[in-house]
């Protein structure tokens, strides 16, 4: 049952629609979701690259002052968590600013693309740094 829904979230409402040059609201609302929902898959891919080099490092990890090691995984959740609730309370927040108003899920479509991709970058940062 969600393939479908997928597929249907790909393929725009009104078939006239061009997310290269939007010009109606609606068609740039749904523009503006398709991007926020190419940017998290990008995240979701990369999450999954840094979880697991995380998971490798906590694995590789050596007894660290006393009986202490650190929690690379366990610390990457908790702030991912955290990211999300920050993203989604922040872009709903900026869209409040245009509540009501049919401009209103672009604004927080577009605040989600731009703080989820500095947020894929993060991501491969941690993976990047070696420490």
């Amino acid at each position: 049952m969600i393939l479908p829904l997928l597929l249907l979230a790909q393929t725009p409402p009104n078939p006239d629609w061009n997310c290269d040059d939007p010009m109606a609201q609606q068609e740039m609302n749904w523009c503006a979701h398709q991007d926020y929902l190419a940017a998290d898959k990008e995240l979701n891919a990369q999450w999954s690259v840094t979880a697991a080099e995380m998971k490798r490092r906590d694995a590789d990890s050596g007894e660290f002052m006393g009986d202490r090691k650190p929690e690379h995984f366990q610390t990457l959740l908790a702030a991912q968590r955290a990211w999300i609730t920050y993203r989604d309370a922040h872009c709903a927040s900026e869209g409040n600013a245009f509540f009501g108003g049919s401009m209103q899920p672009l604004i927080v479509s577009t605040c989600k693309t731009q703080l989820t991709k500095q947020r894929t970058g993060e991501l491969r940062d941690l993976v990047e740094f070696e420490g």
